[in-house]
């Protein structure tokens, strides 16, 4: 053991994920502990809440192995997560997820209910179905003796903590997402919940993400902490407005601090609470992003591992022969907020190798980045900055086209795991370490050079995106329904 620490730990889709980290924001430690992802049938995500809880031990236990003494943890997690608990605190069923797809007449309901303009305005988004209030709709409709039995909902890393502290609570990013809270204000959306007829009874204490939300076993406190993207926005700095989080994860995202609270017209980008109390984060959101480049070589080169597949993608030029991908192989959010989208290789000829399909892939993921991106732009964001994190942030080759895709030059943080790095962050808050989000940003994050864009491949990649966007709507019309895939992706 070397020296006193904050923990954080980032409950994920696949796994628990940790670190450790000094007051002087030097890494000590990093741990994981995955857990299997449950498909019953056909567009529906469960999980097990008690594999999150055994993750979540294993992971404090390695990371308390290298700590002399425990300062503060924080909790980051997956969004949007239904945890229902019954009145002796037990869970009724399997969690449903945030890629689960069982909502979408749960969804037109609602937004047939609230009203689609005044849902926008209240909670800053549209009726999607990974989101929390439909799922409760759903479990009225259709597990009726589940839905008696619920006595109080919460999200995935708000029930661990739970399991953790003994303290129900749940931080204003994170109930963001729910469908339930009032952004604005940050507070529950009575409005919302009468039209729903939900009861208000069932929801936690609204807390901002750097209070405490009690304390562990051995009396160090625990933050709220952030649902996963705000926390991995604090994990790379994103803490005003300014330079934007890049993320290039399973799904994708392009976050943005605002400097007032403002809901994208359409509901096409989400708008949240953020970790910095007092402000607001817009973010586009793509479902699969890294997630389409593992399916390709899963199904495509299975057994190569990545490095090998991406040297064969840099040898096909910019613009892959003309080959481009769309990258919807489990719907998608922004911009078209159209579960039933599905993924395209378009213009394939007998020039094109596994390189080019390959090169298709990271390309067509920037392009749909492009999309978050320009959205956001119409919110007033502007930055010629990105911070890039995610798993396919550790592609130089990658990062290159997204940099030159977005026309922006990315960084990358020099902690992988941002999302625990910033639920750390977040723990020293609480704790009094930092005096506030700024401070712990200051002394936390480091940063080095990601990439540029590269100047022969913009003009390239401007026509390609004009082509980009006229798939969608022509291909729209001509889709086939919906065929349900082994893996329960619809």
């Amino acid at each position: 053991m070397t020296a006193a620490g904050l923990l954080g730990l980032d409950v994920g889709t696949t796994a628990v994920k940790g670190v450790a980290l000094s007051p002087a924001g030097d890494p000590l430690a990093v741990a994981e502990a995955s857990y299997p992802l449950r498909t019953p049938r056909p567009g529906w995500a469960e999980q097990d809440p008690e594999d999150w809880w055994r993750a979540t031990q294993q992971v404090l236990g390695r990371l308390t192995q290298s700590v002399t003494e425990v300062l503060a943890i924080g909790f980051s997690g997956q969004m949007h997560g239904l945890v229902c608990l019954d009145e002796q605190d037990r869970v009724i069923r399997p969690a449903i997820l945030w890629n689960d797809q069982r909502t979408a007449a749960e969804c037109e309901a609602i937004e047939k209910a609230i009203g689609l303009q005044r849902l926008i305005q209240l909670t800053g988004n549209r009726a999607l179905p990974g989101f929390t209030a439909p799922k409760l709709l759903w479990l009225r409709s259709q597990e009726p003796a589940s839905f008696a039995r619920i006595r109080h909902v919460m999200l995935p890393k708000d029930y661990i903590r739970f399991r953790l502290t003994g303290e129900r609570a749940m931080d204003v990013t994170d109930a963001s997402g729910t469908l339930l809270l009032e952004v604005a204000a940050r507070r529950w959306s009575t409005e919302v919940l009468e039209g729903l007829e939900l009861p208000p009874s069932w929801l936690p204490r609204l807390l901002e993400s750097t209070e405490p939300a009690g304390r562990a076993p051995n009396g160090s406190p625990v933050a709220a902490g952030a649902g996963d993207q705000a926390a991995a926005a604090i994990g790379v700095g994103i803490d005003r407005p300014g330079p934007l989080s890049v993320v290039l994860g399973t799904s994708g995202v392009v976050f943005a601090v605002l400097r007032n609270y403002a809901p994208e017209p359409e509901g096409r980008a989400h708008t949240f609470c953020h970790a910095v109390p007092g402000t607001w984060h817009a973010m586009g959101v793509m479902l699969s992003a890294a997630g389409s480049l593992r399916w390709f070589r899963d199904t495509l080169a299975p057994g190569l591992d990545y490095e090998a597949l991406l040297a064969e993608a840099a040898a096909s030029p910019a613009g892959a022969g003309g080959l481009l991908f769309l990258p919807y192989l489990a719907g998608e959010r922004t911009p078209h907020v159209d579960p039933a989208a599905r993924g395209t290789f378009h213009g394939l000829s007998l020039q094109h190798d596994r390189g080019a399909l390959t090169r298709s892939v990271l390309e067509g993921v920037a392009f749909g980045l492009r999309d978050c991106l320009e959205l956001l732009r119409g919110l007033g964001v502007g930055s010629a900055v990105g911070r890039a994190s995610g798993g396919g942030a550790r592609s130089k080759f990658w990062l290159r086209v997204v940099a030159s895709v977005l026309g922006i030059s990315l960084e990358v943080s020099t902690v992988e795991e941002s999302s625990a790095l910033g639920a750390a962050m977040l723990g020293g808050v609480a704790a009094r370490v930092f005096a506030d989000v700024p401070q712990a940003v200051s002394v936390c994050v480091r940063l080095k050079p990601g990439a540029e864009p590269d100047r022969d491949w913009l003009p390239v990649y401007e026509d390609g995106y004009a082509r980009f966007r006229s798939l969608y709507p022509a291909l729209r019309a001509l889709r086939p329904p919906l065929v349900a895939s082994a893996d329960g992706s619809g």
